[in-house]
């Protein structure tokens, strides 16, 4: 089985090979195994017995057979749906996908053939099928449970005002049960309409809602504790509450046995949730990304996840395991710290984390306290970040084109503008700062009061950049190697090629997009990739290969 200690890293890398297999450069150390999954999201059974996982960030759905974990892509990226973020199948087989970003409802037939259902639907997410009939709601504040025609006519409104919906499914007594995630509850509607009722009030961050075999309510928690709470709708309204640990819960699937198996959308995976709250984890869990990284004074790595940040899993450690009951055992899988959505840029300071998030924002955690304080809001797509000589944090605004400071006090200072795509950040010994210009295809030094020098120029889509020594390294998506540049001679050289950055090839189809398209700009509305990099303090570099979920560590040897 692939979850078993010997095949630990069964699951191939999406680039499928190793890091550097070209042979020309020494290849770098994975620090984790390759994530199988892109996140994981919407999953349900299918008439084939296997389940199927919706993975919202990578555009596929993948098929796990459960009993050796294998899986199967069998809706690639690059066809018609962009970010699928739950799916269900009707009494023909027929799989309905709800494609969230572009706001679009698909049916997949039994032959593979797609049909768009709608695309009049507000950011579709929870969807399920009752027998024939269709039905989806939209998580978004003031949302609607609509129920769709896929041969045609205009969708029902069965009602409106949702808290931002999700998961969803028809219980027992044959109503439509679904959460409100924002004023954490639960309700639901009959099929045919009506007035909803309030189910469950005060229950923890709610994200979907299954009934088992049994007819017992579970709605899942979307925090970091991994809680289920089953509620008792029989009797007494009596509530169990299960803490899992599996962090950032996305939905959840009964087979025909009764066995729980859920999703995370924080770290993918697939894991069996039994009745107690222990766990046997069938697809491994991984990294999303990972996008930015850097490494604390102590040599602990962060990595900068999209929904979290994460390190690692401790050196020497099996990369998956099961203890003597058949449980999990967690070592091999990356550590989550905390989870902060949409987190791509990341700077370690002392006991601080300095995260910068794609929606806008730049964020100070206090890795001691607990505590995340909201710096800026408002940019346009902040990505690297560095702490600047007077302990300021500078920012590369890719969207905006600029490098900005942000004060102590949180006040903005235009550092450079007017740049092409700047995606990183860093400071040499001397305290000049360096930022990489994806669009332009340079690495530049900023100058005060002047403008910028071009470091090195005829880059391939450059992005991660960091410095270590008298060497400026940047890792070149465009071309997938790590480039250094002697800041003393100007000398460049290759320190590693081949390696799996900036997305895996796509099946790319008519009218899809490119591959540059989906994964180097990001799926429309969706994560857009960040391949970082940065200097450990025994002189090695730590690099994200976002393409296939790992962190690589590689020690550089100089020019050739």
């Amino acid at each position: 089985m692939r979850h078993t200690d010997e095949q630990a890293a069964a699951y191939p890398s999406r680039f499928d090979g190793t890091p550097g297999r070209g042979g020309r450069y020494p290849a770098p150390e994975r620090l984790n195994p390759a994530n199988p999954l892109w996140g994981s999201n919407g999953i349900a059974f299918g008439p084939d017995g296997r389940l199927y996982v919706a993975e919202f960030l990578g555009g596929r759905i993948s098929a796990v057979d459960l009993a050796g974990g294998d899986l199967d892509v069998v809706v690639p990226a690059g066809g018609p749906v962009r970010s699928p973020d739950d799916l269900a199948f009707g009494a023909d087989g027929s799989m309905y996908i709800a494609d969230l970003v572009p706001g679009r409802v698909w049916r997949r037939g039994p032959g593979g053939e797609y049909s768009l259902v709608s695309d009049e639907v507000k950011n579709p997410n929870g969807i399920t099928c009752i027998g024939d009939r269709l039905f989806v709601n939209e998580m978004r504040p003031g949302g609607r449970l609509l129920e769709l025609f896929p041969d045609g006519g205009d969708p029902v409104v069965l009602t409106e005002g949702l808290a931002m919906g999700n998961a969803m499914q028809r219980g027992p007594d044959g109503c439509l049960y679904y959460p409100h995630m924002i004023s954490e509850q639960v309700w639901r509607i009959s099929p045919d309409g009506g007035v909803p009722e309030l189910v469950a009030d005060q229950v923890d961050r709610p994200v979907a809602v299954r009934f088992d075999r049994g007819g017992v309510l579970h709605v899942l928690s979307l925090g970091p504790e991994g809680r289920v709470t089953r509620i008792d709708l029989h009797g007494t309204g009596s509530r169990t509450v299960l803490t899992s640990g599996v962090e950032g819960l996305d939905n959840a699937a009964f087979d025909a046995e009764n066995r729980m198996f859920v999703s995370s959308y924080a770290s993918g995976g697939i894991t069996e949730m039994r009745p107690d709250g222990r766990t046997r984890v069938i697809v491994p869990r991984g990294f999303d990304g990972p996008y930015g990284v850097t490494v604390g004074a102590a040599g602990t790595v962060y990595a900068a996840d999209h929904y979290r940040v994460a390190s690692p899993p401790p050196p020497g450690g099996p990369a998956t395991g099961r203890s003597g009951d058949g449980t999990r055992a967690e070592s091999g899988e990356p550590r989550s710290h905390v989870l902060a959505p949409f987190v791509h840029g990341i700077a370690a300071d002392g006991p601080f984390l300095h995260l910068t998030s794609q929606f806008g924002d730049v964020r100070t955690y206090d890795t001691a306290l607990g505590s995340m304080r909201t710096r800026v809001g408002g940019l346009d797509r902040p990505m690297g970040v560095a702490v600047g000589p007077d302990g300021s944090l500078v920012v590369a605004e890719t969207g905006g084109g600029r490098v900005l400071s942000v004060a102590e006090d949180d006040e903005v200072t235009v550092l450079a503008e007017g740049l092409g795509r700047p995606v990183d950040v860093a400071f040499d010994a001397a305290g000049r700062c360096y930022v990489s210009d994806e669009r332009a295809g340079a690495l530049l030094r900023l100058e005060q009061d002047a403008p910028a020098t071009v470091v090195a120029d005829g880059l391939g889509a450059p992005q991660g950049l960091t410095v270590l020594g008298d060497e400026l390294y940047t890792v070149e998506t465009g071309r997938r190697r790590v480039r250094a540049v002697s800041l003393t001679t100007a000398e460049s050289w290759t320190e590693a090629e081949d390696l799996p950055v900036g997305g895996p090839p796509v099946d790319a189809r008519e009218g899809a997009g490119t591959e540059a398209e989906l994964f180097a700009n990001g799926l429309p509305g969706l994560a857009r990739r960040f391949a970082g990099i940065a200097a450990a303090p025994d002189g090695s570099l730590v690099l994200s290969a976002d393409g296939e979920g790992t962190l690589l560590r590689l020690t550089p040897s100089g020019p050739r």
